[in-house]
C-alpha cells in the first residue's frame, strides 16, 4: 500500500474535534469528510454519503437509486464487474450498501491499516462508473426479482407500499424505494447514467470514517484519492410539498395471506420543519410509550394483558429530509378481529391525549432510551450510521452531540401536547390487509381497493 503523505499531513495541520470527538475537513471539490477516532479495536468503518434517494426520483424512473446502486459493484473504467467486492474481501473487510428515501451509502469495514484500500476504491466509482449495458440488462433482472419476494409477495410489505402510496398525494414519500413495477419494466441503462452523472459527485457526498485512525492521516488520504475528482453543478430537486389533508383516508388490501394486518399513520413534522424544536423528540418519546420494549403498552396491555394483538407496534423516525408519519400497526390476535385492534390502537391514543404520563413511566423510558444509545456506540458502524445520516439529511452531523439530552428533557405535557395535535382523525389513513386464500390464483386488478382515495372526513 502507498504511504500517506508526511507533507500533505503537515499541510492541513491539526484540526480540533468537536464534543463529539468529531474531526470535519471539506476538500476544494465539495467533499466533506468526517472522522471519528475510537481506539477499541484496530479495525475502521468507511461510508460514502450521497444526498440522493428515492424521494429525488421523477415519476417513470422511480427505483433508479436502488438499480444504480446495485451497478456500484459492475464494473468501473479500471475495475472489471465484481472487481470491488473481490478485493475488499482480499484485504479481509466486509463491505455491502443501501438506498434509502434521502440517501444512498456504501460501507466497507476493514483492519484500520487498510482504510487506503477503501478510498482507492470509492474514489475510483465516484466519477468512473462504466454502467456496461449487458450488465444492466441483467441486474434490473435481479432488482425485479427482489421486488417479487420482498414487496409483491410479501402481503405486509405489500399493504405497506400501498399504504404510502394513499398516505401521501404530493410527496414523494409515496414511491417505494425498490420503484414501481412498471416502472422497472421500462427504465434503460440511460435513466442510470443520467442520474450517476447527475448527482454522484463529490460535492454531493459526505465520507465518513471511524475506528482506530489519526484524523489527519485520513484527511491526506482523502486529499490524495478523492481531491482530484472534479465537482458536478447540482442542482436541489424541486419541492413536492404534501397538500393539507383534509380528512381521513382508508384502503383495503386484498391478496393471499395468513393472517390479517392493520397500519394506521398520521401526518406529523419531523426535526426539518417542526414549528417548535422540541415538538419530534416528544414524538419520538410518545412512540416509546407505546412501543418502547417489553414493558411498553402495546406489549404490556395489548399483547400480554387484553391479549388483542398477537402484535402491535409504533414508529416514528425525526431524521428524515421531509414531513413524514407516526405510524402504528398490529395483527390481531386469534379470536379477534382487525376492528377490535383498530379500537384498541385508538384507545391507546386517547389515553395518551387525555392522561399524563406517569414520572416513572416516563423515567423507565428515559432510562431505556439512554441505554440503547450507549450501547450503540458500542459499534464504530452505527457511530459512522448516525453521523452519516444526520449530515445528508441536512440536519448536520452536530445534532448527534444533543439528540439524548433533548429526549431526556421531554416532559409529559409535552408527550400530551404532540399527541393531541397531531394524532387526529383529520390527518389519519387506515390500511387493513384482508386475507385471501392461499391458493396461488391470479391476482386481479380488484385485489386492491381504496376507499376514500380523495381525503373526506369520517
Amino acid at each position: 500500500m502507498r504511504t500517506v503523505s508526511l507533507a500533505l499531513v503537515l499541510l492541513l495541520g491539526a484540526t480540533t474535534p468537536a464534543a463529539a470527538g468529531v474531526y470535519e475537513h471539506v476538500l476544494d471539490n465539495g467533499l466533506k469528510v468526517l472522522v471519528k477516532p475510537d481506539r477499541r479495536a484496530p479495525i475502521v468503518t468507511s461510508q460514502v454519503w450521497y444526498k440522493v434517494g428515492s424521494s429525488y426520483e421523477p415519476g417513470g424512473i422511480t427505483g433508479v437509486s436502488h438499480v444504480l446502486e446495485h451497478m456500484m459493484f459492475k464494473g468501473t473504467e479500471n475495475l472489471a464487474p465484481g472487481e470491488f467486492s473481490q478485493i475488499i474481501a482480499e484485504n479481509g473487510g466486509d463491505e455491502n450498501a443501501f438506498t434509502g428515501t434521502d440517501y444512498t451509502a456504501y460501507f466497507q469495514t476493514l483492519a484500520a491499516d487498510r482504510l487506503e484500500v477503501s478510498f482507492e476504491l470509492e474514489a475510483e466509482r465516484m466519477r468512473r462508473l462504466t454502467l456496461p449495458e449487458e450488465e444492466f440488462v441483467k441486474e434490473l433482472e435481479v432488482v425485479k426479482e427482489e421486488r417479487r419476494l420482498r414487496t409483491d409477495d410479501d402481503p405486509q410489505s405489500l399493504t405497506y407500499e400501498q399504504f404510502q402510496a394513499v398516505a401521501y398525494q404530493a410527496s414523494p414519500y409515496r414511491n417505494p424505494i425498490i420503484g414501481w413495477p412498471s416502472d422497472l419494466e421500462t427504465m434503460q441503462v440511460e435513466d442510470l447514467r443520467g442520474w450517476y452523472q447527475q448527482w454522484y459527485a463529490p460535492n454531493n457526498a459526505t465520507v465518513v470514517v471511524v475506528g482506530d485512525v489519526d484524523p489527519e492521516a485520513v484527511f491526506a488520504l482523502a486529499e490524495k484519492h478523492f481531491g482530484p475528482l472534479e465537482a458536478e453543478p447540482v442542482v436541489p430537486p424541486k419541492p413536492r410539498s404534501e397538500p393539507e389533508q383534509r380528512g381521513e383516508r382508508r384502503l383495503v388490501v386484498k391478496a393471499p395471506a395468513k393472517e390479517p394486518y392493520l397500519i394506521m399513520g398520521y401526518k406529523v413534522p419531523v426535526l426539518a420543519n417542526a414549528d417548535a424544536d422540541w415538538e419530534p423528540y416528544a414524538l419520538e418519546m410518545l412512540a416509546s410509550v407505546l412501543d418502547g420494549g417489553a414493558s411498553a403498552r402495546f406489549s404490556r396491555e395489548l399483547v400480554r394483558g387484553e391479549r388483542i394483538a398477537a402484535s402491535a407496534g409504533a414508529g416514528y423516525s425525526a431524521f428524515t429530509r421531509l414531513p413524514g408519519l407516526f405510524r402504528l400497526s398490529g395483527t390481531p390476535a386469534k379470536g379477534h378481529s382487525v376492528d377490535e385492534l383498530e379500537a384498541a390502537l385508538l384507545d391507546q391514543i386517547e389515553r395518551v391525549q387525555t392522561e399524563l404520563v406517569s414520572p416513572e413511566e416516563l423515567a423507565r423510558i428515559r432510562t431505556q432510551l439512554i441505554a440503547g444509545k450507549v450501547y450503540e456506540k458500542d459499534s464504530v458502524f452505527y457511530q459512522a450510521m448516525q453521523l452519516g445520516q444526520l449530515e445528508t439529511v441536512g440536519l448536520g452531523w452536530e445534532l448527534v452531540d444533543e439528540y439524548v439530552e433533548r429526549l431526556s428533557a421531554v416532559t409529559p405535557e409535552q408527550i400530551r401536547d404532540v399527541a393531541r395535535n397531531y394524532l387526529v382523525p383529520e390527518v389519519r389513513t387506515v390500511a387493513r390487509l384482508d386475507p385471501q386464500p392461499l391458493d396461488g390464483a391470479a391476482r386481479t386488478a380488484r385485489d386492491t381497493t381504496t376507499t376514500g382515495a380523495l381525503a373526506h372526513a369520517r
